[in-house]
């Protein structure tokens, strides 16, 4: 472990990290307002008391009462369907019987994901498309038959149906149960006008009866009833959780076509990172050293002229040629530090923290506990995210002190930014947060930002973590 302290500084602050599993907070754009916002209205009653009369329960048991009717559809088509393409493979027609199963499962499953993002709030992606190789209806029968896709909506459709029979008769009778138990003081007029009788009856023969109409039977049943209210929408969203699985599971997109996307989308964030890196080199070296070099490359042929006619002069030139030269080395050793510093490659992330921490505006703290280097590309990013952190310190943060603690955790490397500033800083939009969370996520890393108004700020960078 090495520590290192830059300026006057003070006795760092205990914290802990706060990974993306941890309670968030809501800010306004502005960044004013840290913490949670303040309860309102049924907010403010126990989780466990408001839930039967929150919109989620509602809609949780809305989605078991549809799934049973929509499941018998599917399982009757998946069958049917199934069966009859089967029995006619000894002729050429059930081969297109067989794709359009396959091809109305993926249409109901479609209805299905639907549902399941309206009702339950499950984003499920859609599943890759048909490629038929070639064009016509056998191509797409040949496309249709070969989709892991397609035979995974048709085992949705007859798994899905004795399960959704499950839930809607538990869920129906949790529900029905509970609030008629609950309500009971109020309707029990209908047993003696209606029904000729005292109230419910729980026990009955020839000679003997009992009912609950007694003003204590009545409040055991409505407190019962209570119970069970309250219990129903945890039972009704266990239920419901086992068709989010099967849902995500057989109607969404496989792992491997997932991966494939990401991969996709992070290859195309690395090359945007990589052009605009160029473009940045190009422009400062144009803008910079490039057009200097050429201005002492004519001032050192206006000196070479007048060498014999005005050597005073010429030294003169020489003399601030000289100063330009010494300004363009300094600027290459710039540009060359922000593609990757020499000191970085030689003796690792302690060194190359340490030396960006000293041309910090703000005193900053250094601590790299790490007992073997990382690969070159992650320590290459672990250093130039800390560099652009510290940048964000210096220019926005009207902090007095910063930290900067790296470390291992398992199979990831841990790189934190600290600082005791203004606060209000977000990873979103067009910040340069949101670009850099964008790079952490072409290499499977993620970024973390905790900055309420009013300070502190801590970011926090979590990085695959590969052996050198």
């Amino acid at each position: 472990m090495a520590t290192h302290q830059y300026g006057y500084g003070e006795e760092r602050d205990t914290y802990a990290y706060s990974s993306p599993s941890s309670p968030s907070y809501s800010y306004d754009e502005d960044g004013r307002g840290g913490g949670p916002r303040p309860r309102r209205g049924l907010n403010r009653l126990p989780a466990g008391l408001r839930a039967p009369i929150e919109g989620r329960a509602w809609r949780e048991f809305g989605y078991l009462m549809l799934s049973l009717p929509l499941s018998i559809v599917g399982f009757v088509w998946a069958v049917t369907m199934t069966s009859l393409g089967v029995g006619l493979l000894v002729t050429f027609i059930g081969v297109p019987v067989l794709a359009a199963a396959l091809a109305g499962a993926r249409g109901l499953g479609a209805l299905e994901r639907v549902r399941a993002r309206g009702l339950l709030g499950v984003q499920v992606g859609t599943p890759e498309p048909l490629r038929p190789r070639t064009g016509g209806p056998m191509g797409w029968i040949g496309a249709t038959l070969k989709s892991g896709v397609s035979w995974r909506h048709l085992l949705y459709g007859v798994l899905h149906m004795p399960w959704a029979v499950f839930g809607f008769s538990v869920g129906l009778t949790f529900w029905a149960t509970g609030w008629t138990m609950l309500t009971y003081p109020l309707w029990r007029w209908v047993f003696p006008t209606w029904v000729g009788q005292d109230g419910i009856q729980l026990y009955g023969d020839a000679g003997h009866a009992v009912y609950l109409d007694n003003p204590f039977e009545i409040a055991v049943t409505a407190g019962l009833g209570l119970l069970v209210t309250l219990a129903t929408p945890w039972v009704i969203r266990a239920l419901t959780t086992v068709d989010r699985l099967m849902v995500v599971g057989l109607l969404g997109p496989s792992r491997l076509a997932s991966r494939v996307v990401e991969l996709e989308s992070d290859r195309g964030v690395v090359a945007d990172t990589a052009a605009a890196d160029l473009r940045r080199i190009e422009r400062d070296l144009h803008d910079g050293a490039q057009a200097r070099l050429v201005n002492l490359a004519m001032d050192l042929g206006v000196a070479k002229e007048k060498l014999g006619e005005d050597p005073v002069a010429a030294a003169r030139m020489v003399d601030e040629a000289h100063g330009e030269v010494k300004t363009a080395l300094q600027e290459l050793r710039e540009l060359a530090r922000g593609i990757h510093p020499a000191v970085l490659t030689d003796r690792g992330l302690d060194a190359a923290l340490s030396a960006v921490a000293s041309r910090c505006a703000v005193p900053v703290r250094v601590e790299v506990d790490l007992a073997e280097r990382p690969a070159p590309a992650i320590e290459g990013i672990a250093y130039f995210t800390v560099t652009e952190l510290l940048q964000n310190v210096s220019e926005h943060s009207r902090a007095t002190r910063a930290e900067v603690d790296v470390w291992r955790s398992r199979d990831r490397l841990m790189v934190q930014v600290y600082d005791n500033g203004g606060g209000g800083a977000v990873a979103s939009g067009g910040s340069g947060l949101a670009a850099l969370a964008g790079r952490l996520d072409a290499v499977d890393g993620i970024l973390v930002v905790e900055s309420p108004g009013g300070g502190p700020t801590r970011v926090t960078a979590e990085l695959p973590w590969r052996r050198a």
